[in-house]
């Protein structure tokens, strides 16, 4: 009975000590075994490890990749039209020996008050060599990679990789706005107005071009129509002569029908002649000769 008085605590502190003695590393995360404050191993590998109770401390970083919101900045491009910059990154602690010894006790909340003073000043370096416009345009892409590359060489002596830098918003300061957005309007007033100005000049160039083309169309028409009347009316006068010549009493008599039918059509409604007028030779003849006069 005695003995077990004494088996029992002796038990419970070697378990204690046993359980002390095992730390397990899961896939998310890697350790640092330590000695009196010194680094004696890393696990970075997922498993079952052991270390000396009371004497070895084993201190754990996260091994996913972690986000860093950057503080909104007033930075000035290259034309002094001044932007406030929102970002953001993504970083992943790749050496855990060297972020140790650059971060000490700190950890991950130092480490990233370190990156935002180096992102910082690479966001300040980066988009104050350019203009604003290509902030503003699609080209804002390309210089968040410039600054992430930047920032890497820096970040590197720190044991972390940033994985990436996104520019999230690039605004103009509160009391800029209304003068920026008249100087938008006006400049756009004016290229409208430009644009109108050359779609009138456009619009009458194309209305004379019009103009002369009908002119010449109708000239040219008119001038064919002339030729082809002209034509015709010589045409027409060969055949009268022709006709003429076989049988002068025949085109006489063709030209009195002709001089009837104009004159007794529905628009001549009242005709005052003489009985004995030429006009009515054919008409007294029975024979379609003309009647000569008694």
């Amino acid at each position: 009975m005695n003995r077990s008085i004494y088996i029992l605590p002796a038990l419970a502190i070697v378990a204690a000590g046993l359980l002390s003695s095992v730390f397990i590393v899961d896939e998310r995360s890697k350790a640092l075994v330590l000695k009196f404050g010194e680094i004696i191993a890393v696990r970075d590998k997922p498993g079952l490890y052991f270390k000396i109770p009371f004497i070895n401390e084993v201190v754990r970083y996260d091994d996913r990749i972690l986000g860093i919101d950057i503080e909104p900045q007033e930075i000035t491009p290259s034309d002094d039209r001044r932007l406030v910059v929102d970002a953001f990154a993504r970083y992943r602690i790749a050496d855990v020996e060297r972020f140790r010894r650059a971060v000490g006790s700190g950890g991950e909340s130092f480490a990233e008050n370190r990156l935002d003073k180096i992102l910082l000043s690479q966001i300040r370096e980066v988009l104050g060599s350019v203009d604003s416009a290509s902030i503003l345009s699609e080209k804002r892409a390309a210089l968040a990679i410039r600054i992430r590359d930047a920032a890497r060489n820096e970040a590197a002596a720190l044991g972390v990789e940033i994985v990436d830098v996104r520019l999230r918003r690039t605004d103009l300061p509160e009391q800029n706005l209304e003068a920026t957005f008249a100087r938008m309007r006006a400049e756009r007033e004016r290229e409208s107005a430009d644009q109108i100005a050359r779609g009138n000049e456009a619009a009458q160039r194309l209305r004379a071009t019009a103009d002369r083309s009908v002119l010449e169309t109708v000239s040219d028409a008119k001038r064919q129509a002339e030729i082809i009347r002209g034509e015709a009316d010589a045409k027409r006068t060969a055949i009268f002569a022709k006709a003429y010549g076989a049988d002068p009493e025949f085109f006489a008599f063709y030209r009195s029908l002709g001089a009837y039918r104009d004159a007794f059509g529905a628009s001549n409604s009242t005709m005052i002649l003489s009985p004995d007028s030429e006009f009515f030779d054919y008409l007294r003849s029975s024979s379609g000769t003309p009647v000569a006069k008694p």
